[in-house]
């Protein structure tokens, strides 16, 4: 039995009777005339199924007490294949995703009508989705509009969601999931060494961006976990600055936050470093405070705890900290955000309502940072960390760390 298909018999054991979940794969909405965007497809059914295509619809059903699972795809389209490459074959959807059961779309909704006539005896038609909204304000998901259709076509349908279930189980990773993150960090080492040697006073921002994109491609990765955060100066105290265009000054530090994705599970890496080579006395001592929170992290991340309480261990270690520097404002002033989060097929990975304690499995962002807007200096050192049985280990450990490491490396 292929991982996805262990991992569609676990989702498919929340089910009773007469149920069933459909994920969907998605598809780029259009961009200007006949451009669309690029197309991501959506995590959960790629974590599902491992097949990365648009209009792909995944089914876990369970009838008669016996569970099954199959999914709709596109017809082959001989015309189309010329224009923009072929659509995936039924027989290479099964041999993706060790799914046995595949038909055409035309057939979703009389397949949807055939579950609902099995249903006809209770009381409800219940179908599971994934409804899960970051805002209220994004545009509604292929599963919203799928649940609209159900509840205009059937007065009895019942709309539950999934996305509990799904993140408790993408919380935690396995073996070859981790050892894809491993490889995401180990690109993103090459390409934040490859920044490191090409930085100097005079670049724009966008240099170092594109240099980290080139260094990827190098590593036959074509796949960012996110927009590059490439910023200089004042700017880097800005959690999220990514316009990466204006000039890098000679002694200032440059923050760049990033990550490459290997079959897109994420890396996601913030490093510090001076623009010149190296740094000066007072950038060296606010930067070896973040490092000591970033260590602290690290020595008590371990399961039981909570992101939240390491979050409240580096504030309590500013607070002494901080006044020795003369940063004598609030902790908030200089560092006003988490500690970290989960980090998987999202960069931000999915977590449910319930569960907030650290468990063996799950891998975590370490990135502690001090911003101190009126002296022009924003520090943020970011790793990643696997939590096992007896702590944690740093899956980014054989990244520079320290200034002697930086600054050696770029003057060599």
């Amino acid at each position: 039995m292929s991982m996805f298909e262990k991992r569609r018999e676990k989702l498919l054991s929340v089910l009773n009777d007469g149920e069933c979940i459909c994920f969907f794969s998605g598809r780029a909405p259009m961009c200007s005339e006949d451009e669309a965007y690029p197309f991501k497809v959506n995590r959960n059914f790629y974590y599902l199924t491992g097949l990365d295509r648009e209009n792909m619809i995944l089914v876990l059903r369970k009838a008669n007490e016996v569970t099954s699972a199959l999914i709709f795809i596109e017809p082959y389209d001989e015309v189309k294949a010329k224009w923009v490459g072929p659509r995936l074959k039924s027989e290479e959807v099964k041999a993706i995703s060790g799914l046995k059961n595949v038909m055409y779309l035309e057939d979703f909704k009389d397949y949807i009508n055939n579950l609902y006539n099995y249903n006809r005896y209770h009381d409800t038609f219940r179908v599971y989705l994934d409804l899960w909204h970051y805002d209220a304000k994004q545009d509604k998901s292929a599963a919203d509009k799928f649940a609209e259709y159900l509840q205009a076509t059937y007065k009895n349908v019942e709309i539950k969601d999934i996305h509990d279930q799904i993140a408790a189980m993408r919380m935690i990773k396995d073996e070859t999931e981790i050892a894809k993150i491993r490889k995401a960090i180990d690109i993103t080492k090459y390409g934040v060494e490859t920044m490191m040697r090409s930085i100097r006073p005079g670049l724009r921002e966008m240099v170092l961006d594109k240099a980290f994109d080139l260094a990827l491609a190098y590593r036959d990765c074509k796949e960012n976990a996110f927009k590059t955060i490439a910023a200089g100066g004042e700017r880097a105290t800005t959690l999220h600055y990514s316009d990466n265009d204006q000039i890098l000054e000679d002694g200032t530090l440059f923050l760049c936050d990033l990550g490459a994705a290997h079959e897109h599970y994420c890396a996601d890496i913030s490093r510090t470093f001076p623009v010149n080579g190296h740094f000066s006395r007072r950038q060296k001592e606010i930067y070896d405070v973040v490092l000591g929170a970033q260590k602290l992290v690290e020595e008590n991340a371990r399961p039981g705890i909570t992101i939240r309480d390491l979050n409240d261990m580096v504030i309590a270690y500013y607070r002494e900290i901080l006044p020795n520097l003369g940063l004598e404002k609030d902790v908030s002033e200089y560092y006003f955000h988490g500690i970290g989060h989960h980090l998987g097929l999202d960069t931000h990975d999915i977590t449910t309502t319930s569960e907030k304690v650290l468990k063996a499995g799950m891998v975590i962002t370490n990135e502690p940072g001090l911003y101190i807007a009126d002296e022009g200096i924003g520090i943020r050192i970011e790793d990643d960390l696997l939590i096992t049985q007896e702590g944690c280990e740093n899956l980014a450990k054989d990244l520079l760390h320290t200034t002697e490491e930086i600054e050696a490396f770029m003057n060599r």
